[in-house]
């Protein structure tokens, strides 16, 4: 029987995991300095970025052909997934059709600029010249102002988003023995934030409180904000030192989830990229 999509990017999720390797964690920065279609000019989304191995050029084989290319004999391929609208006819209970669009999950078999001869690569755009820290305290002023969110500083090893006081709880500054780490944690529950109905609508159930801990629902909601927490610092360039998160038993609770659900790493990475793109106010390629 044939794998569904899920099932191969699930595979290709709990591979990297088992390698040690976690996905959401890779240095891609900027726009075109990560994964990115040779024809389109256009990075690929959050998930596809997690799936594919290398930095640059993906293209299909026909692409690649169309530009006068020729994929080496052997080479292997990735896949890129997308979302396809197909309208399903249903028929309602007073004998009456209505058409519904439902979203269905596809792929693509894509090859890296590595495997393809007769094609040089496009030369790189220059990153604007900004500091990363400055860059990472404009999006928290600005996400932090726009929503009205209070944000406070306490000492002590707590560090919360609670939805009933659009609040957003965090350590002192200083208490970081890395300035790169406070931002990690503050973007972590600032996508934590856009669980709100008028954000992006995350609440899990209907009283909009948060989800019971270690429950399948707060789970993927954690994977939401460090998936989106992981984007924001790469968008901007902030490497952080994530060696403490590579724990046995991290990993293993992860791969457990996974292994559970061949959904949860679509769902959590699709509403992480809707949460990165409102944190910004913009829509990313």
């Amino acid at each position: 029987m044939a794998k569904s999509v899920y099932e191969m990017v699930t595979e290709r999720i709990i591979n990297q995991l088992e390698n040690n390797i976690i996905p959401w964690q890779k240095p891609w920065t900027g726009i075109r300095s990560g994964a990115y279609n040779r024809i389109s000019k256009k990075s690929y989304s959050l998930l596809n970025q997690m799936l594919l191995q290398h930095e640059g050029e993906y293209a299909t084989y026909k692409q690649w052909e169309s530009l006068g290319g020729h994929v080496r004999k052997g080479e292997k391929s990735e896949i890129v997934v997308f979302w396809k609208i197909q309208p399903i006819e249903e028929s309602k209970e007073d004998g009456t059709k209505e058409v519904k669009q439902i979203p269905l999950l596809r792929y693509f078999n894509v090859f890296h600029i590595s495997q393809v001869d007769g094609v040089e690569p496009l030369s790189k755009d220059e990153l604007k010249d900004i500091e990363p820290i400055e860059k990472a305290e404009s999006i928290l002023h600005d996400y932090w102002t726009k929503e009205n969110i209070m944000v406070e500083h306490k000492a002590g090893d707590d560090a919360y988003y609670s939805p009933n006081r659009d609040l957003i709880h965090l350590p002192l500054f200083e208490q970081f023995t890395d300035a790169n780490e406070y931002y990690s944690t503050a973007f972590h529950e600032s996508v934590h934030s856009t669980m709100k109905e008028t954000r992006c609508n995350r609440a899990e159930d209907r009283k909009g409180k948060l989800v019971a801990f270690g429950s399948e629902d707060y789970s993927k909601e954690e994977l939401v904000a460090e998936i989106g927490s992981a984007s924001l610092m790469n968008i901007i360039g902030i490497e952080t030192n994530r060696s403490f998160k590579n724990s046995s038993a991290y990993i293993q609770g992860w791969l457990s989830k996974l292994r559970n659900d061949v959904k949860f790493i679509v769902s959590a990475s699709s509403k992480a990229e809707k949460a990165v793109d409102y944190i910004l106010g913009e829509t990313l390629a």
